[in-house]
């Protein structure tokens, strides 16, 4: 069986530096927000061309301290609209809510699964008041559109990047890894990543992190985390516990400096994918050949999804669902239930993803093309 993402076998490479850390860890007996969550504060913000990285318990935390920051910080009020993807994880929808913030839904581009820029003007009203954007499947968002529309509307954009580690557009630097526009103040670079095993820098468990080029939000959010202290016994927020364990920084020190490498592998991968499956009853997704998806998932649709996925499954092929239900059709979100995402519904019921990963074989990649080509 070809394995969707074997865990196992991507961490297998790092076993003994990671017991090495383990000991250094241990041996050092500071086990919280110690010199390794220093260590990759520092080289992940490095690495995403950032000048603050505020490292957090997982990613979904991540975004509720951004929001809550900026709350804080009077840049966002309680029961303010913020326009977000209807086609996302529902993750993205209830950091919003869990902020006492509104989510506006709107619909994706069909071609790239992300938010279409241009249905955003007419969702925007007098309470909306930031943009959250989901780089989704590993891919960016046309960022210049929603910074055009930010900057016209006064509106701050947050970008939940928890799939599109190491993604660049084609405008930046190798040291700007997403899109920088100083935005007249009113927002300054700011995002929400999330290492959670599967992702393409994944930690042995749960891990978050916040890049941020506004050094107010990044001192808030360091409170924040810390059940709102900047120092011991004293409390300046109302915040939570969230802080990026001190054994899962020293293992994403580790794999850090492997990531380009391992999203290029992806890519070569997606290319073939691109290039060589051929076959009427799969549609595949869009992708401009450049840096800006690090395919953190390969996501084709058909119309009979579970015939194919059965199909790949009895010829030793495992692919995952993302993701089967939308978040307007959720129990949980039974405000939005009534509403209507034609597109958003077409994706949901026909997305499915394909093994991709750095240890996915060129053999491997032959034999997936092979068979959905006979299908």
């Amino acid at each position: 069986m070809i394995q969707f993402l074997d865990l196992k076998k991507i961490n297998e490479p790092y076993e003994a530096a990671f017991q090495e850390k383990l000991e250094t860890v241990l041996y050092n007996g500071w086990y919280i927000l110690g010199n390794e969550v220093k260590e990759f504060e520092t080289n992940f913000a490095k690495y995403c061309g950032t000048k603050h990285c505020i490292g957090t318990g997982n990613g979904f935390d991540a975004l509720v301290l951004i929001f809550k920051g900026y709350i804080q910080l009077g840049k966002l009020q309680k029961g303010n609209e913020v326009i977000v993807p209807a086609n996302t994880y529902i993750a993205s929808i209830l950091a919003i809510l869990q902020a006492d913030l509104i989510p506006v839904l709107v619909e994706p581009k069909l071609e790239t699964y992300n938010i279409n820029p241009d249905l955003i003007q007419g969702k925007i009203t007098s309470k909306t008041k930031a943009i959250l954007v989901v780089h989704l499947y590993g891919q960016l968002v046309e960022m210049d559109k929603i910074n055009e529309i930010a900057v016209a509307n006064g509106l701050l954009v947050i970008e939940d990047a928890a799939q599109a580690h190491g993604a660049i557009s084609e405008v930046e630097s190798r040291e700007s890894r997403v899109e920088n526009l100083d935005m007249q103040n009113i927002n300054v670079k700011t995002q929400a990543y999330s290492f959670y095993p599967g992702k393409n820098l994944g930690a042995i468990g749960d891990a978050g992190a916040v890049t941020t080029d506004d050094p107010e939000l990044a001192k808030v959010i360091q409170s924040l985390r810390n059940y709102g202290s900047e120092t011991k016994y004293y409390n300046d927020y109302i915040g939570i516990n969230s802080r990026l364990d001190e054994l899962q920084a020293a293992f994403l020190n580790v794999k850090l400096p492997n990531l380009d490498v391992d999203n290029e592998l992806r890519r070569i991968i997606a290319k073939r994918y691109l290039s060589e499956i051929k076959n009427e009853k799969i549609r595949l997704p869009f992708w401009d050949l450049s840096n800006n998806h690090v395919f953190h998932l390969f996501v084709i649709r058909t119309q009979n999804r579970l015939a194919l996925q059965e199909y790949l499954d009895q010829n030793g092929i495992q692919t995952v669902i993302h993701y089967p239900v939308p978040p307007h059709n959720q129990k949980a979100l039974s405000l939005w239930n009534h509403l209507s995402f034609p597109i958003t519904q077409k994706i949901h019921d026909e997305v499915l993803s394909l093994p991709i990963s750095p240890v996915l074989t060129m053999d491997e990649v032959s034999y997936i093309v092979k068979i959905l080509n006979e299908y």
